[in-house]
C-alpha cells in the first residue's frame, strides 16, 4: 500500500465516522486537554492500522476496537499521572464542542457513562451506536452470553438511577 493510498484510506474513514471517535474519547476523558490527546492517538492507532485492515469486519468494527483499546490503555496511563497535574490555561484544542446547551438527559447518560467500569463503558457506547451481541463480543473480545449478561446488568443499573433524576425537559 502505497501512503497516498494510506492517506486516502484515512481521510475516508476519519470523515466518515468521527462521530465514533468522539463519543468514544468523551467516555474516557472527561477534560478538553485528554480528550485532545486521546483524540491524537486514536488518530495515530488508526493510521499505523490500515495496512492491517483485511476487511475480515466492518470499517465501525475495526474503529471501535482500536477506539476502545487505544482510550482503554491510555486511560490506564493516565491515570498514574493524575496527581500532581495542573489544567492548562489558554490552550487551543481540537474538540470544541458547538456552543448549544445539552439536554440534562443526555449531560446525565455522559455523567453516568464515564461512571462506568472501562469494560462496562465500552459496551453501552457500543450497544447506544446499535452493535449487537456478537459484534460487541468481537469487538471487545469477550463471549457474547457475557455481554448479554452486562448488558442487563448495566440497563438495570442505569433504569433504578434515573428513576431518581429530575429532568429539565421541555419535550426535546
Amino acid at each position: 500500500m502505497t501512503e497516498s493510498e494510506q492517506q486516502d484510506i484515512f481521510e475516508s474513514w476519519l470523515s466518515q465516522h468521527k462521530g465514533l471517535l468522539f463519543k468514544v474519547i468523551r467516555a474516557y476523558a472527561a477534560t478538553l486537554p485528554d480528550q485532545d490527546d486521546l483524540f491524537q492517538e486514536i488518530l495515530l492507532q488508526v493510521w499505523r492500522s490500515i495496512p492491517k485492515f483485511r476487511q475480515e469486519s466492518a470499517v465501525t468494527t475495526w474503529l471501535y476496537r482500536i477506539a476502545l483499546n487505544t482510550a482503554l490503555k491510555w486511560n490506564s496511563k493516565e491515570q498514574k499521572y493524575q496527581e500532581g497535574r495542573a489544567p492548562y490555561v489558554n490552550m487551543e484544542y481540537l474538540l470544541h464542542e458547538k456552543e448549544k446547551p445539552m439536554d440534562s438527559r443526555l449531560a446525565w447518560l455522559y455523567e453516568e457513562i464515564a461512571g462506568l467500569h472501562e469494560v462496562d463503558r465500552s459496551l453501552m457506547l457500543l450497544l447506544l451506536d446499535g452493535f449487537n451481541y456478537k459484534e460487541m463480543a468481537e469487538i471487545l473480545g469477550i463471549t457474547e452470553s457475557n455481554v448479554g449478561v452486562k448488558v442487563h446488568r448495566i440497563k438495570k443499573q442505569m433504569i433504578d438511577r434515573s428513576k431518581n433524576q429530575n429532568y429539565n425537559y421541555h419535550g426535546i
